[in-house]
């Protein structure tokens, strides 16, 4: 096997899988192997989990790399991609892990293919600890596409948490030209929406998440829609909140669960809500860690955001640690955030 040319301590900021995740992004466009120990120390049940083991197979695949550690529950895991390669793929997590943050994961390194890729996954669309399919396709890659890039996608059926099942596909063409991101404001608001779905669950707890929603937003300035969904996948139960405004869209979400009010579900998503209101930027937490590395790799740019997580911070410093030639700074403000990434030799 080649020589491990990185060493991570997964133990390290926030010590969760987004640091697996970018490290093995980054392996892929550099062609640099790592070596990742303490993998997920940070979390209550340490290791691989089925969606971090499917990212990690994913991305084998992709670059043909050689791997150990691959198992559920491994702490340590070896990483040598041989080869990049795009073409048509079909990743499976398994119940509900995280099907976008897979297709994430893989994501950077299709972009930089040779050749265009087609990419069926499956697993969960919709569940407590990801970002939701939503939010992928209405907030993430739109960012993208002003980047360059040329990526659909398509979701096929939702797949909640615990059963999973979900199914979307993607098409990536490569990018031929990285554009810099410049995104300071957000400017004027152009459209609110709510958004509840049940799966396989009665219709009160849908009318009665309605009726927080309307006790803690201005009712006349959002349209709340439900959608039912009565079959296998079920059940679930997912809030949207969307915001369309000039210069970004963004989507907050929150998930009922077995004994949890249906005060406690919308006053999670109305807060995330609000502190992106409060602060005035175009661009929340989930966004500012998922901006990163595509910049990073690309042509660079900057953004306002909420105040810089630890998560933002933590994939910041993996980020350095693949491409020591780029610079991210983040200049605090407050409620909110400044982040620049370019790229150029430090002095």
């Amino acid at each position: 096997m080649a020589a491990v040319g990185i060493d991570i301590d997964g133990s390290q900021g926030e010590g969760g899988g987004q640091i697996l995740r970018s490290a093995l992004s980054l392996s892929l466009v550099t062609g640099r192997p790592f070596r990742l120990h303490n993998v997920r120390a940070g979390r209550k049940k340490p290791g691989l989990l089925r969606q971090h083991l499917a990212a990690l197979r994913a991305s084998a695949t992709v670059g043909d790399a050689e791997v150990t550690g691959a198992t559920l529950g491994s702490t340590e895991l070896s990483f040598a991609p041989r080869g990049l390669r795009g073409g048509d793929f079909h990743f499976a997590v398994g119940g509900a892990g995280s099907a976008t943050l897979v297709f994430q994961t893989v994501l950077p390194a299709l972009l930089t293919a040779n050749t265009p890729s087609r990419v069926v996954l499956e697993g969960g669309t919709h569940n407590p600890w990801a970002p939701p399919y939503d939010f992928l396709a209405k907030t993430f890659l739109p960012v993208l596409v002003r980047l360059g890039a040329r990526v659909t996608t398509s979701l096929e059926r939702r797949g909640y948490f615990p059963a999973g099942g979900g199914r979307f596909t993607a098409s990536v063409e490569p990018v031929a030209s990285w554009q810099r991101l410049s995104l300071p404001t957000r400017g004027a608001i152009r459209a609110r929406r709510g958004l509840i779905v049940l799966a396989n669950l009665p219709g009160s707890i849908a009318a009665s998440e309605e009726g927080m929603l309307r006790k803690l937003l201005p009712v006349d300035l959002w349209t709340i829609e439900h959608e039912r969904e009565d079959d296998e996948r079920g059940p679930g139960n997912v809030l949207l909140l969307e915001v369309e405004t000039e210069h970004a869209y963004e989507v907050f979400s929150s998930f009922g669960e077995a004994g949890v009010p249906a005060g406690t579900v919308a006053n999670e998503v109305v807060n995330e809500l609000r502190t992106w209101l409060a602060a005035d930027v175009p661009v929340g937490p989930h966004l500012a860690d998922q901006l990163l590395l595509p910049l990073a790799i690309g042509a660079g740019g900057s953004f306002r955001t909420t105040a810089a997580t630890e998560h933002t911070r933590t994939n910041a410093d993996v980020i350095r640690r693949f491409l020591p030639d780029v610079t991210i700074d983040v200049a605090d403000e407050g409620p909110a955030a400044t982040i620049t990434v370019s790229r150029g030799t430090r002095t």
